[in-house]
């Protein structure tokens, strides 16, 4: 399995505190048969992104775990204006390894008008949005339908994988099912940030989504389509969102 969303870098940001739990994070995701981990490091106003010391830090991350899981740098990318500027004049400092796939996260305060003009602008660039769990934005809670426009504008859509198995609550787990039901999930993803509350699992949300949809979808989710991103290709399981 690949998971491209995880705050795996030691002491960076919220995620792991000590070079001690970032490998232990290393060898669970390995336990759980992840092999790829994308290092995301919020970009947001609490937390400068430094590219270049965020990549000699996943290097030395690399070489104390040794060759597995295999490591690479994206971010957790805040959608704010001052951001978006900045992607569009240099997309490859947030995007997952150079691709064209960039993470967004969306503030849980609103959903603004704005949004829409900047993935436009963001997808004329050929940034490739990827909405990072929408399931749990209260207010995308509420009007998950939203996503689907989100999808329709070329947006990917990644859910935390343990949103399937209720670990954000009932509000987020009913979102998590109603976007997966209307064809509107292309990824799950860890969001881990430790060893414990949040830790780096993909298998049990994989698995509550084989019960949903079937294992065929739920391996495209953890398996096609996340190997599809780090590569910087195109999604092989991309279904046309359901309305109804």
């Amino acid at each position: 399995m690949v998971d491209i969303h995880c705050h795996i870098l030691p002491q960076v940001d919220d995620g792991a505190k000590s070079w001690e739990i970032a490998t232990e994070m290393c060898r669970m995701a390995i336990a759980d048969g992840i092999t790829h981990v994308v290092a995301t490091p919020h970009a947001n106003e609490e937390y400068v992104y430094h590219r270049e010391e965020h990549a000699a830090r996943l290097q030395e991350l690399q070489g104390a775990v040794g060759e597995w899981p295999l490591l690479s740098l994206g971010c957790d990318f805040h959608f704010s204006f001052d951001n978006v500027q900045d992607a569009l004049k240099a997309p490859e400092r947030y995007s997952i390894s150079g691709t064209p796939y960039l993470l967004v996260e969306f503030s849980d305060f609103g959903v603004s008008r704005y949004i829409n003009d900047a993935i436009y602008h963001l997808r004329s660039q050929g940034i490739v949005p990827i909405v990072t769990h929408p399931e749990r934005n209260r207010m995308l809670q509420h009007h998950p339908e939203t996503v689907l426009a989100f999808v329709e504008q070329g947006c990917v859509v990644q859910v935390t994988a343990s949103s399937f198995t209720g670990n954000w609550g009932s509000s987020a787990r009913k979102a998590a099912e109603w976007l997966l039901k209307h064809d509107a999930v292309h990824v799950i993803a860890t969001d881990a940030h430790d060893t414990e509350h949040r830790p780096p699992v993909l298998s049990t949300g994989r698995d509550a989504v084989a019960k949903i949809v079937g294992m065929d979808v739920a391996r495209a989710l953890v398996e096609d389509n996340p190997a599809a991103i780090v590569a910087g290709e195109a999604l092989p399981y991309l279904p046309t969102p359901v309305s109804r």
